[in-house]
């Protein structure tokens, strides 16, 4: 069960020169914008994006559905065509829609321009999945669910990121937190210490960038500080692998080898994969092997969505060890 923002992906190709040109901020960033920037950039651009559901959690869900498990993604919409597109994008997918539709406000979008090195800077618009507050979560709405995935964002709204975290452990859920980006560890520190400390994150899941920000140093003292208040610390390194800690066992597990494209989903991939292989009760390697091969497949396509056929190989890997 993921909870988030719904996100329409909005996805260009792009080089420097057009960046430089018509995009100001530091390449590789994500700056929140309203949906006019958003048409100024397509504009200029003069290309048709092209468009998938996005959102963290969401990918995380719709990645989760296309493996064989039953999956439901839960935020908010507006009541325009991108709303009735989400739905229908993540039916079409096997994953249970649970949105929330607001009269106001528009369907959220993210503009994601991917340079030739792989690189993808963010412009994104919230509209409507702003707007998921704490009144909008309860027990009820994770009922049985074994794993609910939230994203790091949330965790600018405090109450919301503490309702969440009550409701998932009040309907007997493991949460899995997505530490999202630096910037949000360095921002929000202190609900993250309370929510570790609370014995309220059972999974949490983290990138080298994040593991640095939360320890000052490498993701292996991330990890040493994180993983005694969890079940599970995973600290994604991307070509590198991952590095894993569940209790006792530690693991140090390979990336699979992959042409990169663009990295946009490649962690939600990754986690969805992780997430599933914990649901099936494989050992922590495979989990982490089909995990890795998610990640690989999701960077090799533009956006985040990965094409049904990759999905089929992965799970029949999966289906095959459980």
């Amino acid at each position: 069960m993921g909870i988030g923002s719904p996100l329409v992906d909005l996805c260009i190709q792009v080089d420097d020169a057009f960046l430089n040109e018509h995009v100001p901020g530091a390449k590789g960033g994500m700056e929140l914008v309203g949906p006019e920037v958003i048409a100024k950039i397509l504009a200029a651009h003069g290309g048709m994006p092209s468009q998938a559901p996005g959102g963290a959690a969401c990918n995380v869900s719709t990645g989760t559905a296309n493996l064989g498990i039953r999956s439901a993604f839960s935020g908010i919409t507006g009541d325009d065509d991108l709303a009735e597109y989400m739905r229908m994008s993540l039916a079409m997918q096997g994953c249970k829609t649970l949105l929330i539709e607001r009269q106001t406000g528009h369907t959220g979008r993210v503009l994601a321009m991917i340079t030739p090195d792989a690189q993808r800077t963010f412009r994104t618009c919230l509209g409507a999945a702003g707007s998921l507050h704490a009144g909008d979560v309860s027990p009820q709405l994770f009922a049985g669910a074994r794993y609910v995935i939230m994203e790091g964002y949330s965790l600018y709204d405090h109450g919301l990121a503490r309702a969440i975290a009550r409701a998932a452990k009040e309907a007997g859920a493991i949460l899995a937190l997505d530490f999202a980006a630096h910037e949000v560890v360095r921002n929000n520190r202190a609900v993250l210490d309370e929510l570790l400390q609370g014995g309220l994150v059972g999974v949490a899941l983290l990138n080298q960038d994040e593991a640095a920000a939360w320890s000052g140093g490498s993701p292996l003292a991330a990890i040493d500080e994180i993983a005694p208040r969890v079940q599970l610390v995973a600290v994604k390194l991307g070509a590198d692998g991952a590095m894993l800690a569940r209790g006792a066992e530690r693991l140090r597990a390979p990336a699979q080898a992959a042409r990169a494209i663009d990295t946009n989903g490649a962690g939600d991939a990754w986690a969805a994969g992780l997430l599933a292989g914990l649901i099936r009760g494989l050992p922590l390697d495979r989990c982490a092997d089909i995990a890795a091969r998610a990640g690989a497949a999701a960077v090799e396509v533009v956006g985040a969505q990965v094409p049904r056929p990759r999905w089929q190989e992965i799970r029949g890997r999966l289906d095959a060890w459980s």
